[in-house]
């Protein structure tokens, strides 16, 4: 994790490494979005689409979130939900039209 000071003029400075990785020069424009509890920093030139994301990238998306949830239970003490009544195959076919 990476972490930046807030000035009392509000101002950040983005971390060097991050900046390389992302392309980030002076000058550029950097996006801020309110996305819930958090806030999204978009680097410039960042494609935001509205696509729709086909069934693989959905399942692939749905299984990082699924791993995500069992290690804040494992880390909670929650017992693990092992059996349920759907799979993810059918959660992402439900509704879905016929070209996925």
């Amino acid at each position: 994790m990476v972490m930046s000071k807030v000035t009392s003029k509000l101002q950040v400075t983005v971390p060097k490494a991050l900046a390389a990785k992302y392309g980030i020069q002076p000058g550029d424009d950097i996006q801020f979005e309110e996305a819930g509890e958090v806030i999204r920093v978009l680097p410039p030139r960042t494609p935001v689409t509205n696509e729709v994301l086909g069934l693989d990238v959905r399942l692939r998306l749905f299984d990082a979130a699924t791993d995500r949830q069992r290690l804040r239970r494992r880390a909670a003490g929650a017992k693990s939900q092992s059996t349920r009544s759907w799979t993810r195959e059918e959660l992402y076919r439900r509704g879905a039209s016929s070209s996925d």
